[in-house]
């Protein structure tokens, strides 16, 4: 029996295209499940610190991260040694300064809020996701459509509707945002690219990278929460209450270490930061209907707004996706091959992969990309 022209031209096979429909859905539910986990670990422990702060006089954010961060370090050690992941080791280089930067970005956040209106703040963090797209663009040669753009320009106006209640600026506190905005930003590109460049999933980062986040923020937390609160985390009366709260939060937090870097890692920065703000209209929501926060039209108004804009981009980056993997379904299987596998690293004209190693490196980072890492 002659073979099929088209399927020798396409370069697939029946079974190939079977089982590239099957991986395609999976993953599709792996994002779906990655986005789900996110949201609902995100609030519910922004509902258990609220409660920590509000009711029980807990303020020390950081110190609190801090434990977060060792938390999850042990649940994972936990894991591995259970079998339930193979770690993977990473370049100790770039493993240490992914981590410290991550945590040098945690306690900018903390600081942000300590020095700057709570309108500044959210403002900072509206200015994330262009930001990303600049980044993006410039190292990664990212391109994102009009189409893109203008539901993300929806999706900020509504959360700055929302939530952005005042503006008051001050020299230090400027500078301190604009600390924040960078590291942040650098964090979650790298997040995403090291998983994908690599070859590494979230867990085998995270699981690499979170000790020496903790270790950043056990040293600094408690002169941060001091210097910010005018309390001491260490003269805190620690009742029963408390310590319950404190390892309900913690155990939370691995969910929501977890799953950021699933979701940075499966998707995308920019997507990682709308669904931060999808977030903060559920929990402006859940304030407003549970908590009987004070709201106004602005605040509804602003927050159908950000849904609308969130709609957008999910109908706009589904539709994009759809038809990049239509034109790559087209292209014979070594040119997908060769096409996947020459991607350029940040930049990087050479592969990271190292055949001759048992570690990942990451130093085919070009310089101006790694001087986030090494300060050099």
């Amino acid at each position: 029996m002659a073979p099929n022209t088209s399927q020798i031209n396409a370069g697939k096979s029946p079974a190939v295209d079977g089982e590239e429909m099957s991986d395609g859905a999976g993953s599709r539910m792996g994002v779906v499940g990655a986005l789900s986990l996110s949201v609902t670990s995100s609030v519910a422990i922004v509902i258990c610190n609220k409660y920590l702060i509000s009711t029980l006089g807990f303020f020390f954010a950081t110190t609190l991260t801090s434990w977060h961060l060792m938390v999850t370090f042990f649940t994972l050690y936990v894991a591995q040694r259970l079998r339930f992941f193979e770690p993977k080791p990473i370049d100790t280089r770039t493993v240490i300064s992914f981590g410290l930067l991550n945590g040098i970005s945690i306690g900018l956040l903390n600081l942000c809020l300590g020095f700057n209106s709570v309108g500044f703040y959210q403002m900072t963090k509206l200015a994330i996701i262009p930001f990303t797209i600049a980044l993006e663009t410039i190292f990664l040669n990212k391109k994102f459509s009009q189409s893109i753009k203008a539901s993300l320009m929806v999706l900020l106006l509504g959360v700055g509707i929302a939530s952005v209640t005042d503006l008051q600026l001050n020299l230090l506190g400027s500078i301190i945002a604009v600390l924040t905005i960078a590291a942040t930003c650098v964090g979650q590109i790298l997040t995403n690219q090291i998983q994908r460049r690599l070859k590494v999933s979230s867990t085998q980062l995270l699981y690499q990278s979170s000790p020496y986040q903790s270790a950043v923020l056990l040293v600094t937390g408690p002169f941060v929460d001091k210097l910010l609160t005018k309390r001491d985390v260490f003269a805190f009366n620690y009742t029963v209450q408390v310590v319950v709260f404190i390892a309900l939060s913690c155990s939370i937090a691995v969910c929501v270490n977890f799953s950021t870097f699933l979701v940075i890692g499966t998707t995308s920065p920019v997507t990682y930061q709308v669904l931060g703000h999808l977030k903060t209209c559920l929990v402006l929501s859940f304030g407003y209907i549970i908590l009987k926060d004070p709201f106004s039209v602005r605040n509804v108004a602003g927050i159908l707004i950000a849904i609308f804009g969130m709609g957008l981009y999910s109908y706009y980056s589904v539709s994009e996706s759809r038809k990049k993997t239509e034109a790559a379904g087209s292209l014979p299987i070594a040119a997908q091959m060769i096409e996947k596998d020459s991607a350029p690293l940040l930049g990087a004209k050479g592969s990271p992969r190292t055949e001759n190693k048992s570690e990942e490196s990451f130093d085919y980072m070009p310089r101006t990309a790694k001087s986030a890492f090494t300060g050099r």
